[in-house]
């Protein structure tokens, strides 16, 4: 096979040619230099080999963020299969569901989750083996499916070169199934291809090098989390993996003795860090960039984060899953454009159409699309979905991406987001953008979190609810939020109902699930 053409895991194996003594990564008390995270994955990736995982077949690695659940993703890479990550909180029945959806040959877990993974393992005819990082389960009951310990399968192979190369870059990556939150989980499909030139791109615009140290709370299992992994990889820097954001005083710490200089997080985390001044006397000077994605930063985010890191790059992203990331506010803008979620990211066009797939000019509000080399496959064994979201391009052959965002563009060509399409909420014969309003209330001081919803009304059709969480101690009435509105949003736009909450329902990748809310 021709290694000329890149494939995802030459990151890895170029940083670890160029850089064998440094540091790739840290996990706990674990620290693994580059050619310790090549070594291992070449071996775990023989290992799969020896066990029937072939040219495509799909890989489930179900674990936290660990050591080894990073030298898992590259080895199922190298053994010229495809890796899905799931959550390690994913209960058995939805495991289940994901084993059986992309009929995965393979699983790679860790012991503490042996009761989730040993109970969907009974509900999938497609498993051919398992193994598992820690203890295995005691008592072992024998099955269909064989488990092997983590270490006698990495010690069984040889770590020097990886299985041979059977790869193109057309081929699938990764299957990155989508949260599901409105219904059920899309499979993502994304090849090699697509994921290189993402991290390519990103890596670019962030100016990573390999000086670099990234601290990563994020799951792997998101893509923005799995992405930090990779970028790192690229550069030839080191990440330090955390296993979530909820002991943040630790985080921070870590922050200072680790010497991080990036710090990917999302409005979920950033609101955590502006309720804890008290730990913010600490010398957090060496992070440069700080990233954001998903939605623009609020004004009130961004203007703690300049306090917190004071030298850093504030990065405003905007992406989906089905193409990693569609565009980013360069830092210098983010007084000058407020409210933007930037410009394309470099190797990507975008633009708005209406209804009839018809551009439309600066200003006028319709649905973005992404023509560039990120953009998916297509959802895995869904082509109705599929061809809901892939039109046809430019160029005979070629797909776009229709996003399901509405948004607008200014005349400098810079993309603000309005809302996901089936969030809109029809009030009085008129449209309401979800986030306008939840933008309104987040700069009301003393607000923390909010999620705007339509919710049934006999007389408006739908009427629009705030769902509103405060800071701690803060002294805010519905009232007080209503008068808010009332002066900043037009008539239909204000809220009919107000509820404060003392928190908000999440995703496990930290996102508002506003399908929890009534």
């Amino acid at each position: 096979m021709n290694e000329a053409v890149p494939l995802l895991h030459d990151f890895l194996h170029h940083s670890a040619h160029r850089l064998p003594s440094k540091g790739a990564l840290v996990c706990g008390e674990q620290r693994l230099t580059y050619a310790d995270v090549e070594h291992r994955s070449n071996a775990l990736a023989h290992a799969l080999v020896r066990r029937g995982v072939a040219r495509g077949d799909r890989v489930v690695v179900f674990a936290e963020n660990t050591a080894e659940a990073a030298i898992s993703f590259w080895a199922v890479l190298k053994a010229n299969a495809v890796v899905v990550m799931v959550n390690a909180q994913t209960r058995a029945d939805k495991l289940a569901w994901y084993l059986n959806d992309c009929r995965a040959v393979a699983l790679i877990s860790e012991s503490r989750l042996s009761t989730e993974f040993l109970s969907a393992m009974t509900r999938t005819r497609h498993l051919r083996s398992v193994i598992i990082s820690g203890p295995l389960p005691t008592p072992l009951v024998e099955g269909p499916v064989p488990l092997t310990a983590w270490d006698k399968a990495l010690a069984d192979e040889s770590p020097s070169f990886p299985p041979t190369r059977r790869s193109i870059d057309l081929d699938l990556a990764a299957i990155i199934y989508t949260s599901g939150s409105t219904g059920e989980p899309k499979g993502v499909m994304l090849t090699h291809r697509n994921m290189f030139a993402a991290a390519t791109s990103i890596s670019s615009y962030l100016r990573m090098v390999e000086d670099d140290v990234v601290l990563n709370v994020l799951p792997l299992a998101f893509d923005y989390g799995l992405y930090q992994l990779i970028l790192t990889a690229r550069v030839g820097a080191r990440l330090v993996l955390e296993r979530s954001f909820a002991f943040p005083a630790r985080v921070l710490l870590k922050i200072v003795q680790e010497g991080v200089t990036g710090f990917p997080g999302v409005p979920t985390v950033f609101s955590i860090l502006s309720e804890m001044r008290g730990l913010w006397n600490q010398d957090f000077s060496r992070v440069r960039f700080v990233t954001n994605t998903a939605a623009a930063l609020s004004p009130k985010h961004i203007q703690m984060l300049r306090e917190l890191f004071p030298q850093s790059r504030i990065y405003s992203m905007y992406g989906l899953t089905e193409c990693k990331r569609c565009t980013y506010l360069p830092p210098e803008d983010l007084d000058r454009k407020p409210g933007s979620v930037g410009i394309p990211i470099p190797n990507t066009e975008v633009w708005v159409v209406d209804e009839n797939g018809q551009r439309l000019d600066s200003g006028q509000v319709g649905q973005l699309v992404v023509r560039g080399p990120t953009v998916m496959r297509g959802y895995w064994e869904k082509p109705a979905a599929t061809a809901e979201r892939l039109k046809p391009g430019p160029l005979p052959g070629e797909s776009i991406l229709y996003t399901g965002d509405l948004c607008r563009m200014d005349a400098e060509g810079y993309v603000y987001f309005v809302a996901r399409m089936d969030d809109i909420i029809k009030s009085r014969g008129e449209k309401v953008a979800p986030k306008e309003v939840e933008s309104t209330l987040m700069n009301i001081p003393g607000v923390k979190e909010t999620a705007v919803i339509g919710v049934p009304d006999a007389t408006l059709g739908q009427a629009v609810k705030a769902f509103v969480v405060l800071e701690q101690g803060a002294a805010v009435t519905e009232k007080d939020l209503h008068r808010a509105c009332l002066r900043n949003l037009e008539p239909h736009a204000v809220p009919r109902y107000f509820q404060l909450v003392p928190n908000l329902p999440k995703t496990s990748t930290g996102k508002i699930k506003k399908t929890d809310l009534s």
